[in-house]
């Protein structure tokens, strides 16, 4: 069970990734520096060094910056294209259970293309529909749902794998109903046809 709760918290934290590469490696650094919720073994262990945890801050408070600037936000999605998925793919491998249980080739593989998916997602269609839907002033709020949500992921992730893991499974349920499997309302025919 150990090791499906491990693989469950992976998925979360590489999530969460997605949406926010330092918040999940800050969450995940600080637990298992003041918690017994989470172990890191080496090379992992490294992430709580207090240098990576301020590494990690600094980083942070810059993205949480940068990302609330309308334009300037896109060009960070796209520096952030490389970094999303690396960072998923370390806090996928860094969980102990994940990394003893599966391959760790396997376990950056799957935390890449997790967080990778996310992030792909919010730049690329998200993002731009409500920039465009809201010329822009949506973007904030928008930021700071993804930053939020980020945040809860990852504490989730490690508190209560087994409930993130039916949350996931829930919301991409949805996710194919809504887009791949609904019927798509036909147009009626105008009585001047």
């Amino acid at each position: 069970m150990d090791v499906l709760l491990g693989i469950f918290s992976a998925f979360g934290l590489s999530a969460s990734a997605g949406l926010n590469a330092y918040i999940p490696l800050l969450v995940v650094a600080l637990m298992a520096k003041f918690t017994n919720l989470i172990h890191l073994d080496a090379p992992w262990d490294t992430l709580t060094s207090w240098w990576i945890i301020g590494l990690l801050l600094i980083l942070l408070v810059i993205e949480f910056f940068v990302d609330k600037i309308p334009v300037v936000h896109h060009l960070n999605d796209i520096i952030q294209t490389l970094v999303r998925p690396a960072a998923g793919a370390i806090v996928f491998a860094a969980n102990t259970h994940v990394v003893s249980g599966i391959s760790p080739v396997a376990a950056l593989a799957m935390g890449l293309l997790v967080a990778g998916s996310i992030h792909v997602t919010k730049s690329a269609i998200i993002r731009p529909a409500v920039g465009a839907i809201s010329a822009g002033t949506a973007n904030v709020p928008v930021s700071m749902a993804e930053d939020a949500t980020s945040t809860a992921v990852s504490v989730a992730s490690i508190m209560a794998p087994l409930l993130v893991f039916l949350i996931l499974i829930a919301f991409v349920s949805w996710a194919i109903y809504y887009f791949l499997l609904r019927e798509k309302p036909k147009k009626r025919k105008s009585h001047s046809e």
